[in-house]
């Protein structure tokens, strides 16, 4: 099946280079993993759980000024309510498969646009209101919007895009935009959110084939 010889060549290409290289080839993921561990810690600390919301805590209701200070470490804050291993896991396998296909400067760029144009999109939509197209319920934006989810879908699909890989992009594009139709939320239209940049700058950008150097294409 296509979709599996698509993996295989991303995959194939990353296994290598981490063969080759070892720790050396992911050093911004292991520090994004090390980063999310200590902040998972120190957010359940009652001495240091009110630095870290002021840091990285962002919201819809924010200024706009604060939010973009706090977005940097807002990707690495994770959800108190969500499993910490699947983060990690998210993280360790995306990010370190971007890091080594499409290069760690790439990577970080990319990670944080996606975040940054979900941040956006909760703006537009407690704006617009719930009768507005994607507009969403006041109470529904008023959730402490980090973690680093949109990023991770984003990476999928300009990792993706660059290997013409067009049934994973296929796949990644209807599985976030299922994830809206089924249970419509502020994360799951920040995925799009997310998607839709990664398509956008893509169309801008040259497309990278396998085999070619990390970093060395375009965004």
């Amino acid at each position: 099946m296509r979709l599996f010889a698509e993996l295989a060549a991303v995959l194939g290409d990353a296994g290598r280079e981490l063969r080759a290289r070892g720790a050396r080839a992911v050093p911004v993921t292991l520090t994004a993993c090390a980063g999310i561990l200590v902040l998972q810690l120190l957010q359940h600390r009652r001495g240091t759980s009110g630095w870290v919301e002021r840091l990285g805590g962002v919201y819809a209701s924010l200024p706009w000024w604060q939010a973009l200070l706090r977005t940097p470490l807002s990707v690495f804050l994770p959800d108190p309510s969500l499993p910490m291993w699947g983060l990690v896991l998210q993280v360790v396998v995306v990010f370190g498969i971007a890091e080594i296909t499409v290069g760690p400067r790439r990577t970080l760029a990319v990670g944080l646009l996606a975040t940054l144009a979900g941040t956006c999109f909760a703006r537009y939509s407690l704006w617009a209101g719930p009768h507005w197209p994607f507009g969403l319920p006041a109470h529904d934006l008023l959730v402490r919007d980090t973690g680093p989810s949109a990023a991770v879908v984003a990476l999928g699909v300009h990792v993706a895009l660059r290997y013409r890989a067009w049934w994973t992009t296929s796949a990644i594009v209807l599985a976030m935009v299922v994830e809206v139709v089924s249970l419509p939320n502020l994360a799951g239209y920040e995925h799009l959110a997310g998607v839709a940049l990664v398509l956008s700058l893509s169309a801008c950008a040259p497309v990278r084939s396998p085999g070619t150097r990390p970093g060395a294409a375009g965004l």
